[in-house]
């Protein structure tokens, strides 16, 4: 490992996301950063998301000034940044040849937990909206730039094993594991988005990753059209996933 690192996770909504963001910022060695990009996609996409205007007033809205503010040197005392990503606010206009240096990592869903996750919260849920062709055209994009398959992990499987999952993690982005990351303090963070105060019940009430639970969901056929519209790009990144 170098000096310093940033270190991109790739996400869609209604993952563990903030949990993984939660569990990074537990290391000594880290800062992380809450979906810099979201203020940016709201003012160019026009979108009506909970706490628009907040989230608008809280961020920069020009993708190159948020691309320099990730890539800034990072706080004294750490090594690592850890970009909290949102597949879906990564629009074409930005250069992603900003994020080449970055170490990556792909959390995956599968769809049908993704679409009944969101529409329990958010009433206008599209393909668009998840992320999904996304997070594979982004995996394909960096595949191609550093020669490399990128790291992939799926929450359910850190859910069921936290310790063996961060540490396969960890060894794969050759970053050195810390028992830290496995719980947090309860409650609000600094590094929160405001945004977190809609979104972010579940893991505000938690320490650490919440036990893996078997689900089944019951979608209207609008979403299983939906669902069935994901899943290949869901599949095609599971191919590559560390495994239990």
């Amino acid at each position: 490992m170098s000096d310093s690192q940033i270190f991109s996770m790739w996400s869609g909504p209604r993952n563990i996301s903030t949990a993984m963001m939660r569990s990074f910022a537990s290391r000594p060695d880290c800062e992380v950063v809450d979906e810099p990009f979201y203020a940016y996609y709201l003012n160019r996409t026009g979108l009506d998301h909970p706490m628009r205007k907040e989230i608008l007033q809280s961020q920069s809205q020009d993708w190159q000034t948020v691309s320099e503010e990730i890539n800034s040197p990072l706080s004294s005392g750490k090594s690592l940044r850890y970009l909290k990503h949102m597949t879906q606010h990564m629009l074409d206009e930005i250069d992603l040849s900003r994020f080449n240096t970055h170490l990556h990592c792909f959390l995956i869903r599968s769809p049908d937990l993704v679409v009944a996750s969101f529409a329990a919260k958010y009433d206008n849920v599209t393909a668009e909206a998840t992320g999904f062709k996304q997070q594979r055209d982004l995996f394909n994009y960096f595949k191609k730039q550093t020669g490399k398959i990128p790291v992939v992990v799926e929450g359910e499987d850190i859910q069921k094993d936290p310790a063996h999952m961060l540490a396969k993690l960890c060894k794969a982005c050759n970053l050195p594991f810390s028992e830290k990351m496995l719980c947090w303090e309860k409650g609000a963070q600094p590094e929160d988005g405001v945004w977190g105060t809609h979104w972010y019940g579940a893991v505000e009430a938690s320490t650490g990753f919440a036990p893996y639970q078997d689900k089944s969901v019951q979608l209207s056929f609008p979403q299983q059209k939906l669902v069935d519209e994901l899943m290949p790009y869901y599949e095609e990144l599971r191919q590559s996933k560390i495994t239990l």
